[in-house]
This record gives C-alpha cells, sequence and structure tokens, in this order.
C-alpha cells in the first residue's frame, strides 16, 4: 500500500522540529530558543512564520514567550504529548489516504461514499488547532437503551458535552446529523470532545456498563 506524506503548514513543521528536539533533550526546560531572526534563517522561512510556530508552541505551553526577552523552554512533558499526538494524527492520516485510493479502485456506488468521506475529513479539519482533534468514533449496540431515539430525544450533547459530527449506517454515511436522526443498531457514530469524551459518551449509551 502506497505512503503517503502528510501535508501540514511550515509553522506547524517548525514547531513540531523544535518540540522534537526539545522531546529528544537537545533544549532543557528553561532553556532559552534562538531568536526568531535565527529561527527564521535556519528554516528559510519569514520572520512571521518564525513567529507563529513559536506561538503555537507557546499556545500547547510547551515554551513560554517573555515580552522583550524571548521564548523560553517551558515543559518538557508537554512537548512529548504534543510529538506523540501529532504521530497518532500522522499515522490516521495515512489510513484516510489509504482509504481514498481504494474507494478509487471500487464501483461507481461506492463513489458516493467517497465523496462523503472526504467531506468527512474537511468538516472535521475545522475542527482543528496545531494538532487536530480526530473524531472519536463508537459502535451502536443491541443493549443500549437508545435505540430508535432521536438525538433530540437523547440529549446528547446536554449529557456528555461531545459534539456529533456523522453516522455511519451500513454503507451510507450521513455528515452532520439533524436532532431527528436515530442510533440503529450496528450503526458507527463519530464525536468529538475533550479527552473525557469517549468514556462519557460510552457511560450515557450503556450505563449498565458504567455501573
Amino acid at each position: 500500500m502506497a505512503q503517503h506524506a502528510v501535508r501540514i503548514s511550515k509553522y506547524q513543521q517548525i514547531a513540531v522540529d523544535i518540540a522534537t528536539k526539545i522531546m529528544e533533550r537537545s533544549y532543557k526546560e528553561g532553556d532559552k530558543i534562538q531568536a526568531k531572526s535565527h529561527i527564521a534563517s535556519r528554516y528559510h522561512v519569514s520572520a512571521e512564520t518564525a513567529r507563529r510556530a513559536l506561538l503555537v508552541l507557546a499556545d500547547l505551553e510547551i515554551v513560554e514567550i517573555q515580552h522583550g526577552s524571548g521564548a523560553y523552554i517551558k515543559s518538557y512533558d508537554n512537548a512529548i504529548k504534543f510529538i506523540n499526538q501529532y504521530k497518532e494524527v500522522q499515522s490516521i492520516s495515512e489510513l484516510h489516504a489509504d482509504i481514498k485510493d481504494s474507494l478509487k479502485q471500487q464501483s461507481e456506488e461506492s463513489h458516493r461514499f467517497h465523496q462523503l468521506v472526504e467531506e468527512l475529513l474537511d468538516q472535521t479539519k475545522r475542527f482543528q488547532t496545531i494538532n487536530p482533534l480526530t473524531p472519536f468514533q463508537l459502535e451502536i449496540e443491541a443493549h443500549t437503551p437508545y435505540i430508535g431515539k432521536t438525538i433530540q430525544e437523547m440529549n446528547l450533547w446536554q449529557s456528555t458535552a461531545a459534539t456529533l459530527i456523522a453516522i455511519k449506517h451500513e454503507d451510507e454515511l450521513i455528515i452532520s446529523p439533524g436532532p431527528y436522526a436515530k442510533f440503529e443498531e450496528n450503526d458507527i457514530i463519530y464525536f468529538i470532545g475533550n479527552e473525557f469524551s469517549l468514556q462519557r459518551v460510552t457511560n450515557f449509551l450503556y450505563p449498565d456498563k458504567a455501573e
């Protein structure tokens, strides 16, 4: 199966590279990072691109920007977390690309599914920051009490704070399902949220397991 490179912006590539160096202990907590002009020269980018890379690292609390002084390494652990999450997203993106290649070889009937996968990817990207928020997914099993109930009746968001973005029913992928969409057995649901969302939605759909 063909290998696919994951495309990210230049400033994100720089942020990943700097975080990798922190993870490899090339920098230590408290060390000062080179000036924006030096970073720009090293990576052959503009000063604005270098600035955006540092802002990304600051937003992730990997570095701390002290105005008038520069940027300093703040957290080795956050750098490791960022790189691990980046690698997971990279692997998922490669799988998405492989799915696209496989779909091209299928019949005309599969072409519509290919378009829906593309639409799901596009909508998912809207929820990304430096590190793309990969949707969680769960299969709807027979013992959930919510089979046949609408999303509105379930109050899924109110109960879990998770945002439902798609339902896969047999070969149909329903993007941004409305309030009257229903869960059926063997459906796959896709949703986004914080790191606790998967467990909250699982507990919500299968309260017997949560007890």
